[in-house]
Order: C-alpha cells, then sequence, then structure tokens
C-alpha cells in the first residue's frame, strides 16, 4: 500500500513540475512574442510624418558700392519673387527606444527634432547694375540665404509647426494604446503615461514638454 501511495504522489509530483515548466515556457513564449510585436509595430511605424505648406515672399535686393570716393557709387539692384513649398517632418525610424521584456515595459528615450524643408522657387524681376558693380554669383546667394532666412521665420511663426506635433502625437498614441491593450507600460522620459489619463492632452505635455 505504502509502494502505490509512493507512486502516486511521484506521479502526481512529476505532473506538476512538467506543468509547471509548460506553463512557464508558454507565459515566456506570450511575453517573447509580445516584446517582438512591439518591435515590429515602431519599425512598421510611418517613416516620416509630413505636413506641407505653401509660402510666398516678394523680396527688394539693393546694393550699392563706392567709386572713387564717397560721393560716386555703382548701385545694382533686384526685384525677387518667390514661392516656396514647405515641408515639416519627424523621422520616426529615429525614435530611440528599449522594449524591456522583464518589467513589460516599452520606454522612449528619445524623440527626433523635427526636420523643416524649404523648396523655394525664384523669380527675378527688374535686374539692373552699374557697371562697375555688376550682378554676379555672390548676389544671387546672398539673396537665397536672406529668402531662406526670412522664410524660415514665417514658418516658426506659423500653424504648421503645431500642425505636424498633431500628427506626431497621433502616431506615438498608437504605442500606447499597444502597449495597454497588451498589459505593458508605457515610459518616457521618466514618466509613465497613465492608462486611465492616456488621452491627446496628456501625450502632448509628456512628449512635447521640452
Amino acid at each position: 500500500m505504502k509502494k502505490i501511495l509512493i507512486g502516486v504522489l511521484i506521479t502526481l509530483a512529476a505532473v506538476f513540475v512538467i506543468r509547471s515548466c509548460s506553463d512557464d515556457k508558454k507565459e515566456k513564449s506570450i511575453l517573447q512574442e509580445n516584446s517582438m510585436l512591439i518591435q515590429q509595430q515602431i519599425d512598421n511605424v510611418s517613416k516620416l510624418i509630413v505636413t506641407e505648406g505653401h509660402f510666398a515672399e516678394v523680396y527688394n535686393y539693393k546694393d550699392s558700392k563706392a567709386v572713387f570716393g564717397p560721393f560716386v557709387s555703382a548701385k545694382k539692384k533686384a526685384l525677387v519673387v518667390v514661392n516656396a513649398d514647405v515641408t515639416v517632418a519627424y523621422d520616426l525610424s529615429k525614435i530611440d527606444f528599449e522594449v524591456d521584456e522583464k518589467t513589460k515595459t516599452l520606454r522612449i528615450k528619445s524623440i527626433p527634432e523635427p526636420e523643416i524643408k524649404i523648396s523655394p522657387d525664384f523669380e527675378y524681376y527688374d535686374v539692373t547694375s552699374d557697371y562697375l558693380n555688376m550682378f554676379d554669383a555672390s548676389d544671387y546667394n546672398k539673396i537665397k540665404k536672406n529668402v531662406n532666412a526670412s522664410l524660415m521665420k514665417k514658418v516658426e511663426r506659423s500653424s504648421l509647426l503645431k500642425n505636424a506635433e498633431n500628427r506626431l502625437i497621433s502616431e506615438l498614441q498608437k504605442f500606447y494604446i499597444l502597449t495597454s491593450s497588451m498589459g505593458w507600460t508605457l515610459e518616457y522620459g521618466g514618466k509613465i503615461i497613465e492608462r486611465d489619463k492616456g488621452n491627446l492632452e496628456e501625450l502632448q505635455d509628456v512628449f512635447l514638454r521640452d
């Protein structure tokens, strides 16, 4: 009878150990699958979030050079009409992140700065110059530099950057929805995105506070 009882206990213990190992392997397998899914989703997210705008500018260029002393000068001028297409983009492939399987945490370390690209089209009108102060390559380069600086100020004052930020937040919300649905935690800058506050305003406050 003792032998039978001992045999039953050994069998139950073996079944328990096998089942525990099986459950442990299953949990690890699910954890690894979740981790791979999160990384794949981040890799597959839109590489660029682009907001486009159009700006126009009329630029008056004038230059004078003293000739034979301060009483005689040679002048040149040009009227430049500029039409520029501007794009604001976030390269999401540059997001620095870490997937921590032990704590089931997606940790976003840094977000790339917006990339502003200005593509101007220059049309020159009323280009006049004196013989001793002719237009040359340096004048055109100076015009382009001044116009680009002026356009950049216009872009910074416009709603273009804000629209791009909103597009960025829409993409980052996908990370929150994914991690939340899988029981993971989303963290950025040492701060955990709370599940009961994971709305647009919360994400804006956390991701764009710098």
